[in-house]
């Protein structure tokens, strides 16, 4: 097996020990480190609530699965973590834009947590397979 590591100068770089992405072969499976909204231009998190903080995760998601070569058709796997559950549905809402109504949509957990990183309100990680 054989490890890439994955990098986009358009999603913020990583801020401790993880890569943005890894893709393993020979079945390319990219495993994309959980993205908070942060701008990647300053490294700040983006003013606004719920719903400019989820746009700016999905934007930086779509970065690295650029980069990788892979889009959101290629996504198997999301884990949404939220810091108040109540605002699942206007997240639920923003993430399905994503997603073609076409295609099955990939596996998906969402769960509260107790804080997130630098006390942004959403987190979103996502596994893609390469096609």
């Amino acid at each position: 097996m054989t490890k890439r590591v994955i990098a986009s100068d358009k999603a913020p770089k990583a801020i401790g020990p993880y890569s943005q992405a890894i893709a393993v072969k020979p079945v390319e499976l990219v495993f994309c480190s959980g993205q908070i909204p942060l701008d990647p231009a300053t490294g700040q998190v983006v003013e606004g609530g719920i719903e400019e903080q989820t746009r700016r995760v999905l934007d930086n998601i779509d970065a690295v699965l650029t980069a990788a070569g892979c889009s959101f058709a290629d996504v198997v796997k999301a884990t949404i973590f939220l810091s108040d559950l109540s605002d699942f549905a206007k997240v639920n809402e923003l993430y399905a834009t994503r997603f073609s109504s076409e295609q099955p949509f990939p596996a998906r957990s969402t769960v509260q947590v107790a804080r997130l990183p630098r006390d942004v309100r959403v987190e979103i990680e996502v596994i893609a397979a390469k096609r």
